[in-house]
């Protein structure tokens, strides 16, 4: 199996300037260069020059997530599926993306429960997003405990905030909002039917 540059650092507990120095001084070459010229290296090769036990070597995959709340957002969807693709391409050598569609305050997205069982079954290492909320508005720390526990990397590629994302936001406490006033309006309701019934 062929890796990257930034996996096979992470498989030999080294620096990218440290396996960059080697690459300079021929102490350890790429096996090959794609047609994009990014370094490709050799895991069994690896293993075998550094001892490492081959069968406890975890296979690097990342998986990029990207999400919208509307159909609307489709040109925002599309950009950072762009950032994803470009990150991912230049860092891994096996690597997928997943867009999804739904509110930042949904639980049941269906592609971030897919994701969720997958970081459960352990199929990937590294998490890409373009911003730390992207998962969930409320509640990512959790999911990025789950990953901790499970050994896979989260990297967030550019935690400022975008206008669209910003709008985002807005959109997400208006809802929200919504949803808080019509459980107040709900819970008056039942107090003046209770009272009604009661007098």
């Amino acid at each position: 199996m062929y890796v990257s540059i930034g996996e096979a650092v992470l498989l030999l507990g080294v620096s990218l300037s440290t396996l960059r120095r080697w690459e300079a001084d021929e102490t350890m070459l790429p096996n090959h260069r794609t047609i994009g010229n990014q370094r490709r290296y050799n895991t069994d090769e690896i293993c075998s020059r550094f001892e490492l036990e081959s069968n406890k070597v975890r296979a690097v995959k990342a998986i990029g997530y990207s999400r919208v709340s509307s159909h609307d957002q489709k040109k925002d969807l599309l950009s950072q599926g762009l950032r994803l693709e470009e990150y991912c391409s230049e860092n891994f050598a096996d690597f997928e993306l997943i867009s999804d569609l739904g509110s930042g305050l949904s639980y049941k997205k269906p592609r971030l429960n897919k994701l969720l069982s997958r970081i459960q079954t352990e199929s990937f290492t590294h998490l890409i997003l373009t911003h730390k909320d992207m998962l969930l508005r409320f509640g990512s720390e959790i999911i990025f405990s789950l990953c901790r526990d499970h050994k896979i990397e989260v990297i967030i590629i550019d935690d400022s905030l975008e206008k669209s994302f910003e709008k985002e936001l807005s959109s997400d406490v208006i809802e929200l909002m919504t949803v808080f006033a019509r459980s107040l309006r709900d819970a008056d309701h039942i107090k003046t039917e209770s009272w009604r019934h009661n007098a």
